[in-house]
């Protein structure tokens, strides 16, 4: 009896310190980063209402979730860096900056975002230009996006403008003598797949060979271009959608005291390859953040953005569904990025 007595309280003891399966899916705090592709606030307030909304879907799927946590990094790096760490458990990624983090396997892709197709998919960048080549949002939902090269109303980027819609081509000594804005250099429309182009384009050549670059967010590109302190930058292919007379974004004519429609005074020079959409990734640092969370969070996300409600608040990125991602979709921005640390 007395063995009989100590092999049940080994047993018992054995399962009061397992940890239950209940705790596993437990947070108190969710934490999930955007990065700041739009300015901080308006993502924010796009986002108000999505906690909310994964905590309800998430309890279907047998999680508690005390709160959830949004905040918009600083920088894409920042977000990357937060997501490898653990510090956060998901973050909604650019390509460029997944294939940077995912090297190492320190982040896990679960989700590619579609967007909208657009009215144009050319090649040639005279045929973005002018107000009757408005790009629209009336395509059929894609998996990947352009990146175009804009030269915006200061007299030389007129100049190269001019040129390009007259079907010249540019030289390097053109686009050198250039004022240049550029993001981060994870960012896949606003660094590496710009690199790809000059490279193309100009024998080899890459950002770090131009004479004047600055390092911007987006909306400070827009900013200092309405304001001609810049030349040239680069962004996605609607980037002059948010900057038009747009509830989301700033009115290139009264906010910026520009005197013309920004489809006229913002030219495309350059576009680029295709580069497959963002990604909504999860950090591989946190045990809790296993197989099962993956999927159960991708489906939750899935269904909202399913909603109409989940089209408004993704909206702020342009964002119209989501499905399931696989790492290797991601190679080629991989490639992109290693070819960005020869820079």
């Amino acid at each position: 009896m007395k063995k009989l007595f100590v092999a049940l309280l080994a047993v018992l003891l054995l399962v009061g310190c397992t940890p239950k399966e209940d705790d596993h899916k437990k947070f108190d705090v969710l934490h999930l980063q955007f990065v700041p592709s739009r300015p901080a606030e308006e993502i924010l307030t796009g986002t108000s209402e999505l906690g909310d909304l994964i905590i309800a879907g998430m309890k279907e799927k047998g999680y508690d979730i005390g709160a959830v946590e949004v905040t918009v990094s600083s920088s894409y790096e920042a977000a990357g860096e937060a997501l490898a760490s653990g510090a956060i458990e998901v973050a909604w990624l650019p390509g460029g900056t997944y294939a940077q983090f995912s090297i190492d396997h320190e982040v896990d892709v679960m989700l590619t975002a579609t967007r909208d197709g657009l009215s144009n998919d050319s090649e040639n960048p005279a045929d973005w230009n002018g107000l009757a080549n408005k790009t629209l949002r009336n395509g059929p939902p894609v998996t990947y996006y352009r990146g175009l090269i804009y030269a915006g109303p200061s007299e030389y980027g007129k100049k190269l403008a001019a040129k390009v819609n007259a079907g010249e081509k540019l030289t390097w000594d053109d686009v050198n003598g250039a004022r240049w804005g550029f993001a981060n250099v994870t960012s896949s429309a606003g660094y590496l797949y710009p690199t790809l182009w000059l490279m193309e384009n100009f024998d080899g050549k890459k950002i770090t060979d131009l004479k004047t670059v600055t390092e911007l967010t987006y909306a400070a590109m827009f900013q200092q271009g309405a304001a001609e302190q810049i030349d040239c930058w680069v962004c996605y292919a609607d980037g002059r959608d948010g900057y038009e007379n747009n509830e989301k974004g700033s009115d290139w004519i009264k906010d910026f005291g520009r005197p013309d429609s920004i489809w006229n005074e913002v030219n495309v020079i350059g576009v680029t390859p295709g580069i497959y959409n963002d990604t909504v990734a999860a950090t591989n640092a946190n045990d809790k953040v296993d197989t099962a969370f993956k999927e159960a969070f991708s489906d939750v996300i899935i269904d909202i953005i399913g909603t109409e409600k989940g089209k408004e608040i993704f909206g702020v990125y342009q964002h119209s569904g989501y499905q399931k991602a696989k790492d290797a979709d991601y190679e080629p921005s991989r490639q992109a990025y290693k070819l960005g640390l020869e820079n």
